[in-house]
């Protein structure tokens, strides 16, 4: 078996953080650009049946007071 010495260890293990630190940016680049491009995954929307007939009485109380 090849016997590998410090340095040639050193220098494998900086490649493979660089390619590991090349590849995370690249993954948060694509992540930002999804993002951006689906911005309604973003927006807060109801998950029941009642909190949707909460939310819509209290749009609708929220307008007649303003009138």
């Amino acid at each position: 078996m090849r016997q590998v010495s410090d340095a040639e260890r050193a220098r494998l293990r900086q490649s493979l953080v660089g390619n590991f630190l090349l590849l995370l940016f690249g993954l948060g680049v694509l992540g930002f650009l999804v993002a951006i491009d689906r911005a309604d995954w973003f927006t807060l929307r109801p998950v029941s049946g009642t909190s949707v007939a909460l939310s819509k009485a209290a749009t609708a109380h929220g307008d007649t007071l303003k009138r």
